[in-house]
């Protein structure tokens, strides 16, 4: 009897001893930091290869106690997403976290997309949705007949915006996120501004986007606004340089010279009058903006100013153009000769 009074403690202590050594595998550090420190699920991932993944991509060891967490909690079905995954966390809090589907929103940031293809690219690098079917579904007039827009005006839609989107998204899913901001930005005072103007709203983005390719200048841009609606009420060409650029798909173009005008394409403003049939680029709200509270002039044409500081010259008649536009263009001249100069100088 004394014997068993002097083992009892003993067994108690190996109990307490192997309870914290359970608790310690369940609720201790157990995932390791990563580089990328985000565990990627991919959908229709089965239990057996998200276990594969977490030990191959070195989130974890070994699975013995993630399967044991899995039970204890009931953890049966994967659900795809990004999941952040920090260095030092408990086995328990991670089988918590897949079994939520608690993933991490990818902070997809719209700056300046020229074409549909660069979009479904940036789309198809940063969320799960394969680029070649992002690119079908935003070439898609059956797909985007829903949104009243087509291929060609698909674009005007994309505000360069920061968009919170689930990482394991469809690309209609993700077009439904800028088509939501995009309803948003389009308040009352926006659209009568608009029909003010005598524009839709996918024209006001359409002369936005080649605004913001013509110029960074924001003092300049209601000004070259107003001289386009100006060109576009005469029935004159607008002959926007940015647009035989997005026609011929070379945006590297430093000069349109005549060769470059000859391009046959609705986009090539030098010989279509109005406006092109989409925008040629993702424009700034401010530059949106610009067009909306576009003041009324006179002016129909405008030229770089030959001081090279970003600004342009705007006029009313031909002659005093063509007299801007080559000072301009003597000023460009003497800069390329002082720059060749430089270059063959030994």
């Amino acid at each position: 009897m004394a014997k068993k009074k002097k083992t009892f403690p003993y067994i108690l202590l190996m109990l307490l001893a192997l309870a914290c050594f359970v608790a310690f595998q369940f609720l201790g550090p157990a995932t390791h930091k990563t580089k990328k420190g985000f565990l990627y699920v991919k959908t229709g991932t089965t239990m057996e290869q998200l276990k594969k993944q977490l030990v191959e991509e070195k989130f974890l060891s070994g699975v013995t106690w993630f399967n044991l967490a899995s039970k204890a909690l009931g953890y049966k079905v994967v659900k795809p997403g990004k999941y952040r995954v920090k260095g030092g966390s408990a086995v328990v809090s991670l089988v918590r976290m897949l079994k939520n589907g608690n993933q991490e929103p990818v902070n997809f940031v719209v700056t300046k997309i020229r074409t549909r293809e660069a979009l479904a690219g940036r789309i198809g690098r940063a969320f799960e949705c394969d680029s070649a079917v992002t690119a079908r579904f935003l070439g898609s007039n059956d797909s985007l007949a829903t949104y009243e827009l087509d291929s060609n005006t698909v674009m005007a839609a994309v505000l360069p915006l920061s968009y919170e989107i689930r990482w394991n998204t469809t690309p209609r899913a993700i077009f439904d996120k800028f088509f939501d901001a995009y309803k948003k930005f389009w308040t009352n005072t926006r659209r009568q501004k608009a029909a003010a103007q005598g524009l839709t709203q996918l024209q006001v983005i359409t002369l936005a986007s080649i605004i913001d390719e013509e110029t960074n200048k924001a003092a300049d841009k209601p000004k070259i606004a107003s001289t386009y609606m100006n060109r576009v009420a005469k029935g004159m060409p607008l002959q926007a340089d940015p647009t035989v650029k997005f026609a011929l798909k070379d945006f590297g173009i430093k000069r349109v010279l005549f060769g470059h005008l000859a391009v046959a394409s609705p986009y090539n403003t030098y010989k279509n009058k109005g406006l092109p049939p989409g925008p040629i680029c993702t424009p700034q709200q401010s530059t949106i903006d610009s067009v909306l509270n576009a003041p009324q002039t006179d002016y129909l044409y405008f030229v770089a100013s030959s001081n090279f500081d970003g600004s342009h010259i705007f006029t009313s008649n031909y002659q005093e153009h063509t007299k801007y536009a080559k000072l301009y263009q003597q000023a460009l001249d003497a800069q390329i000769r002082k720059r060749d100069s430089l270059r063959a100088a030994p």
